[in-house]
């Protein structure tokens, strides 16, 4: 399966697939402290055959229609995961997680992602909302929602565990109508 979403010249959205674990798992090693800080699984990918199980369930939540979760290729080098998930067809809702390495930060590589991401998500999924959580003291994955005009929403209040410990997170969210009316 090659789908591929152009974000624009320099990016390209590559469906998760099989042949994308090796590199995932180089990506994830070279970046393990960087990554852990916010994100739970990390610690749990630790080799390429966690990334190929991982791969597997992906491809499934696809085909089940409750993901689409893609490789971020900046100028065909793989810098990151976008996606959309825990997309429910029925509430014409999803969410959308990201990570990048850290040499690929501050590049605007997430926001161009993200617009790509939520166009497909309103346009062809046929989508009503998309959300975006960030912890709270996650102040560069806040900046992405805020940057797009997402709405804050609220708290949920220790709603991951990470690193052993609960943490809090903001909630924002963006409807179909609304981003529209940006474009």
């Amino acid at each position: 399966m090659n789908i591929k979403l152009k974000v624009d010249d320099d990016l390209v959205l590559h469906l998760l697939d099989y042949p994308h674990a090796e590199t995932l798992y180089q990506l994830v090693k070279a970046n393990r402290q960087h990554l852990r800080e916010w994100l739970p699984w990390v610690d749990q990918m630790r080799s390429v055959d966690d990334f190929k199980k991982y791969i597997n369930s992906s491809k499934q939540r696809y085909a089940n229609h409750t993901e689409m979760g893609y490789v971020i290729m900046a100028d065909s080098v793989m810098a990151g995961r976008i996606g959309l998930y825990n997309i429910d067809v029925f509430n014409k809702n999803a969410s959308i997680g990201y990570w990048l390495g850290k040499e690929w930060e501050g590049k605007g590589i997430i926001t161009r992602s993200c617009k790509a991401v939520i166009d497909e998500g309103f346009k062809r999924l046929k989508l009503n909302r998309i959300e975006i959580r960030a912890a709270l003291e996650n102040f560069k994955s806040q900046a992405i929602p805020q940057r797009l005009g997402f709405k804050q929403e609220g708290i949920i209040r220790q709603g991951e565990f990470v690193n052993n410990q609960f943490v809090d997170l903001y909630v924002y969210s963006m409807l179909k109508e609304e981003w529209e009316s940006k474009r």
